[in-house]
């Protein structure tokens, strides 16, 4: 079965959980625990990614310690086209449609294409839109950030992500952001579109991953909560708000 097709499934059951992990902020053995807890614990799948000293070395070594952990699939969530693995089972091939920069938007992913096409990596497409606080990645990635008081802007782009045939839509807060995006702008994306939403950024505890689902997330992700000593208990109280 395809990535795709099983994120599919699973959000057709119900919200979904995925774990993000960093390739710069462990040592891969550590990611692999990480993982390995995080599948024990329920999650659908791990995503491998990071907004700043992603590498094409600390990312394969990362994903074959994952990938030997794990029986779940493994999503590489890139920062762009200079670092690219085929030990992962899926990339987001995806957009910043709210970057100022065009590299960001669209020329990372067409130097990427033929990349991704040699290696055999599966595809799923994605609007990525980066609401405020932004943190590093709006940075990063030179976002036009959208207003938290502004949910009709993220419903536009939103809409413009569908209507370009994308699988799925992102809204993202940042990692590491002090709040996650807001439940109304969550609520108007999914009220207004047909395809599904991820909501990630901001959300460490059992009550704002409770608080994305109920607004209509079909998948919820949390990666700086797993950067932590003593991570267990509260990745557990979220995988478990999500899929109550």
């Amino acid at each position: 079965m395809k990535v795709k097709d099983y994120l599919l499934e699973k959000m057709a059951a119900g919200t979904i959980h995925m774990t993000l992990i960093d390739p710069d902020k462990q040592a891969p053995e550590r990611a692999a625990a990480i993982a390995a807890d995080a599948e024990a614990l329920g999650t659908d799948a791990i995503m491998i990614g990071g907004s700043t000293d992603i590498t094409q070395k600390n990312l394969d070594e990362t994903a074959v310690a994952i990938k030997g952990s794990v029986s779940i699939p493994v999503i590489y969530f890139p920062s762009g086209a200079h670092a690219l693995s085929a030990n992962c089972d899926a990339l987001y091939f995806m957009s910043m449609l709210n970057s100022r920069d065009v590299r960001m938007v669209i020329r990372e992913q067409a130097m990427a294409a033929p990349i991704v096409k040699k290696l055999g990596i599966e595809p799923i497409s994605m609007g990525y839109i980066i609401v405020e606080p932004g943190m590093k990645v709006g940075e990063v990635g030179k976002a036009d950030l959208i207003r938290r008081d502004d949910p009709m802007s993220a419903v536009g782009y939103a809409l413009a992500a569908e209507y370009l045939g994308m699988d799925l839509v992102y809204l993202e807060a940042g990692s590491g952001a002090d709040m996650p995006v807001p439940s109304e702008m969550v609520g108007a994306v999914k009220g207004l579109t047909s395809i599904p939403l991820i909501v990630g950024g901001g959300i460490r505890s059992a009550e704002a991953a409770k608080a994305a689902k109920d607004a209509g997330a079909n998948a919820v992700v949390t990666g700086t909560l797993v950067e932590v000593d003593g991570y267990l208990q509260e990745l557990e109280a979220v995988i478990t708000s999500v899929k109550s």
